[in-house]
């Protein structure tokens, strides 16, 4: 087992490769393509392309490919959601929602193409998760109460999964419903599971927008289910095709 550690985009990315072996030059092209990542996407610093862009310094057609590509992404997304996650506000483009959990989807995607069956990575607690974690093991994820952290709510238990939460606990009302441009303040936390990081990071942030909305939502998703905590209650709303154990 090989750990490393990444203090990148504000938070913490943590690199758990479960698979025998040296791994330390993999594990340095995942760091190397995080610190890229910010480069382009940071919305503090004033020299990335998202800066750049927004004080009409730099063309989206001259900005990194990459750039274009988690715009185009979020648009998907946010015909997936009925407009309830956006990338664009007050005239400009800001992908923060969805790039975090494209970026660990990414970094897993490196260690796959490395020979990387079993591993974890974790940005800032969106997960995306490959394989086991040990031999006949399937990785178990707890789900921390968001008016507790000390506290579990529930764990999600499986092989080659992600998981991601948004809410209010630790940012208080930060995700505006794009409806009523009100901040959402119906759930305290939501969490959504599936195979991809990069959309469960989206369809979390929609479904606190969403608010009582979600329900309806989610129960037409077929690869992704959706944990809504109100008032200190939980509750799943799924039909797709993981249970909670």
């Amino acid at each position: 087992m090989t750990v490393h550690v990444e203090p990148c985009m504000g938070t913490v990315f943590t690199i758990d490769v479960r698979d025998p072996g040296d791994w330390t030059g993999p594990i340095a092209e995942v760091v190397g393509w995080l610190h890229r990542v910010d480069a382009v996407f940071s919305t503090f610093r004033p020299d990335s392309d998202l800066s750049r862009l927004h004080r009409g310094e730099l063309a989206l057609a001259d900005a990194a490919p990459h750039l274009a590509k988690v715009l185009d992404l979020c648009d998907r997304c946010e015909a997936e959601t009925d407009g309830f996650f956006t990338a664009r506000w007050r005239g400009v483009p800001d992908p923060t929602g969805l790039v975090k959990g494209w970026a660990v989807e990414r970094a897993s995607e490196l260690l796959r193409g490395h020979g990387s069956r079993d591993h974890a990575v974790n940005g800032g607690g969106d997960v995306q998760l490959a394989g086991e974690s040990a031999p006949g093991r399937p990785w178990r994820v707890g789900i921390s109460d968001p008016a507790d952290a000390q506290k579990i709510l529930t764990v999600v238990t499986g092989r080659d999964f992600a998981v991601a939460t948004s809410g209010t606990a630790e940012r208080g009302a930060h995700i505006v419903d794009p409806v009523t441009s009100a901040p959402a303040r119906t759930f305290t936390a939501v969490t959504v599971t599936g195979p991809s990081l990069t959309r469960a990071d989206a369809y979390a942030t929609a479904a606190v927008a969403m608010g009582d909305r979600v329900f309806d939502w989610a129960r037409g998703l077929r690869e992704y289910d959706v944990l809504v905590v109100e008032s200190g209650e939980e509750r799943w709303v799924t039909a797709g095709r993981r249970t909670p154990a």
